[in-house]
């Protein structure tokens, strides 16, 4: 039987079917992180002035500015993660592969692992390196006391950054396999 009737939702049951339902709102969903990143660091410059960070003295002047550095790089990082990864989702499936949304979401919690990971890294390093050094901790002014400060977490930051990144990894990996093997199994 063929006719509007029959075949009105087709198009959007077709789009479930090839993935493209899952994929394109994931790279938007990208899109909106990777802008995230890019406005995070003036959020926290907004609050520290809004929270009168820059009344402390040179010492937590020196230390926010400094801190705000490496968070700053951190979402930069962070843009680049994401912004490279929203190609990328949209070739998580083929249109003759069984299973569409796995890949798609495994492909989403290795790139929050990445961004997770390298964020923690990057920012929890400067924050507890410049904290060490400046004795003031985390974020003048602001409540982002990140790791707490001292000079064990300059060494733990960018290893819980590292581990981080290979347990979202290795869970997206094992999730993938799985779909790949039922969907070669099929063909």
């Amino acid at each position: 039987m063929k006719g509007k009737f029959f075949d009105f939702i087709k198009p959007a049951i077709n789009m479930v079917d090839n993935g493209s339902f899952f994929k394109r709102p994931f790279s938007w969903l990208y899109v909106v992180f990777a802008v995230l990143n890019l406005l995070m660091p003036l959020f926290i410059l907004y609050q520290a002035i809004q929270g009168k960070a820059f009344s402390g003295g040179f010492k937590f002047v020196a230390s926010f500015i400094l801190m705000w550095i490496f968070v700053a790089a951190a979402s930069w990082v962070g843009f680049q993660i994401w912004w490279n990864r929203k190609d990328k989702v949209l070739a998580t499936t083929t249109d003759s592969d069984e299973f569409v949304s796995t890949p798609v979401f495994t492909h989403f919690i290795q790139s929050f692992g990445e961004w997770l990971g390298s964020f923690v890294a990057i920012a929890g390093f400067g924050i507890a390196l410049v904290g060490t050094i400046f004795g003031t901790g985390g974020l003048p002014g602001l409540d982002l006391d990140m790791l707490g400060g001292g000079f064990i977490y300059i060494i733990i930051a960018p290893l819980q950054g590292f581990l981080i990144i290979i347990v979202f990894r290795f869970i997206a990996e094992q999730a993938r396999a799985l779909v790949q093997i039922a969907n070669n199994t099929k063909k």
